[in-house]
C-alpha cells in the first residue's frame, strides 16, 4: 500500500494592514496647531505604525477646503479612511479621548 504523503500546509496570507488617511485642519502654524500635529504623529507611530497618512491643511492658505469637511473650529482632525468619517477638535493632547474618537483600539 503506498504511503500517503502529508498535505502541504499553506499559511494564509495575513491581511494587509488597514490604511488610515487623516487630515489635520489648522489655521497657521500656531503653538496649538503644532501641538496637535506632534500629538497626532506620536499617536500614529505608536498605534498605526506604517499604516497611516497625515495631510495637514492650513486654512489660511486654502480656506475653501474647510467647506468640504464642514470644519467649524481648528485644529480639527478628520479621519477620512477607514470609514466612517470621524472628527476630533482640539490639540489631541488627551490620548484616550483621541483613541476613542477615532475608534482606534490600542495594540
Amino acid at each position: 500500500m503506498p504511503r500517503k504523503s502529508k498535505p502541504d500546509t499553506v499559511t494564509p496570507r495575513s491581511p494587509s494592514p488597514e490604511s488610515w488617511q487623516l487630515r489635520l485642519y489648522v489655521a497657521g502654524m500656531t503653538p496649538r496647531a503644532i501641538a496637535a500635529f506632534d500629538n497626532l504623529k506620536k499617536l500614529c507611530e505608536e498605534h498605526l505604525s506604517g499604516c497611516y497618512e497625515i495631510e495637514v491643511v492650513d486654512l489660511l492658505e486654502n480656506p475653501t477646503l474647510a467647506a468640504g469637511d464642514q470644519i467649524v473650529a481648528v485644529p480639527t482632525l478628520v479621519r477620512k479612511l477607514p470609514p466612517p468619517m470621524k472628527k476630533i477638535i482640539g490639540d489631541l493632547a488627551n490620548e484616550e479621548r483621541v483613541l476613542v474618537g477615532l475608534d482606534l483600539r490600542p495594540r
